[in-house]
């Protein structure tokens, strides 16, 4: 299906890769409803950082993901949905667990359930590489085995598996999209390539981080925006599971150490105690398959890590965007 003209909700809009897909769909030529989460502030999260003439051209929705109603509401006259708005914190999933099935689980539902009923032509639902655990098989491909190893990933596992069976009981549109370990501008704190940069800029001498053996498959944010696109337009991955991914690897240490080198700063790595998280938890390695996507739709990624670090280091060098960023506490 093409998206050029159609209208399109993103749920989770105000956040990281949510504002990025804004701005790729728009580029597009789509009609955007951008679904954000209320707040007394009325702050539109990262779609504040946007040009006027950006936020101009968006319909804003102000509401919350776990209300049936609103997003029912949001969903009126909608062709295609992006599901993004989650809790995605793995620490904070630890203590706060009802929180995440209340936004994670039963969020996705209000999102399955609306665009049944309203008839939309294509459901989006983000999910994440967290769901397999520590690599068993290598690279991951969508048939490996699901294991929850934080509250955060089962609860990702539930929605998936709620996406699915909307497909298979009800015909309902449904493509899973599930993105690796995701960087670029405006991501949390709480993620390792943006707590790395800001201690470094901020004139840190000892970079604090959780574990530094485990690995992960980094993926530009431009690159992800442009597979949930592919994901999305490409009729075959109808009620399937595609990763989005590069297939390569790296640690968490050797990630700190190169982006000390592009920084130029100097500066050392140590785990801090405090980050490090329950053995169990703690996802060892991280590759993924994506041959599925790339057999599907043609996508490849254009950043490679090198390039995609040089754009995410530049964004993060302007203080003004940094500014919020808090590098010398543990951001959960």
């Amino acid at each position: 299906m093409e998206l050029k003209g159609k209208r399109v909700l993103v749920t989770g809009s105000d956040g990281f890769i949510g504002s990025h897909l804004i701005e790729a769909l728009l580029d597009l030529g789509c009609d955007v409803r951008a679904f954000v989460f209320y707040n007394s502030f009325n702050s539109w999260g990262w779609l504040d950082s946007l040009s006027r003439e950006t936020q101009d051209q968006l319909d804003v929705f102000s509401g919350d993901i776990r209300d049936p109603n609103g997003v029912r509401q949001a969903m009126k006259g909608i062709d295609v949905v992006f599901h993004l708005a989650a809790l995605i914190g793995i620490p904070f999933s630890y203590h706060s667990p009802d929180s995440y099935v209340d936004t994670n689980i039963k969020g996705t539902l209000n999102v399955l359930q609306a665009a049944r009923d309203e008839g939309v032509e294509r459901t989006i639902v983000t999910s994440t590489s967290e769901v397999y655990g520590s690599a068993q098989t290598v690279p991951i491909n969508e048939d490996h085995p699901k294991v929850g190893q934080s509250p955060y990933a089962a609860t990702k596992i539930g929605a998936d598996q709620l996406a699915l069976s909307f497909h298979r009981s009800f015909e309902l549109p449904v493509t899973v999209v599930r993105p690796f370990n995701t960087y670029g501008p405006r991501q949390s704190a709480r993620a390792v390539i943006p707590t790395i940069i800001t201690q470094l800029l901020d004139g840190a001498k000892e970079i604090k981080l959780g574990a530094l053996s485990p690995t992960r498959d980094l993926v530009y944010v431009k690159d992800t925006a442009q597979g949930f696109i592919q994901a999305a337009t490409t009729d075959d991955l109808l009620g399937e599971e595609v990763n989005i991914a590069t297939g390569g690897e790296i640690s968490i240490g050797d990630l700190a150490d190169k982006i000390i080198r592009i920084t130029g700063k100097d500066a050392k790595v140590i785990s801090d105690e405090q980050r490090i998280r329950p053995k169990s938890s703690e996802v060892d390695r991280l590759c993924g398959d994506v041959s599925k996507l790339k057999n599907a739709s043609g996508w490849s990624p254009e950043f490679d890590l090198d390039h995609g670090l040089e754009e995410t280091i530049k964004w993060f060098s302007d203080k003004e965007n940094r500014r919020g960023y808090r590098s010398h506490v543990y951001n959960v």
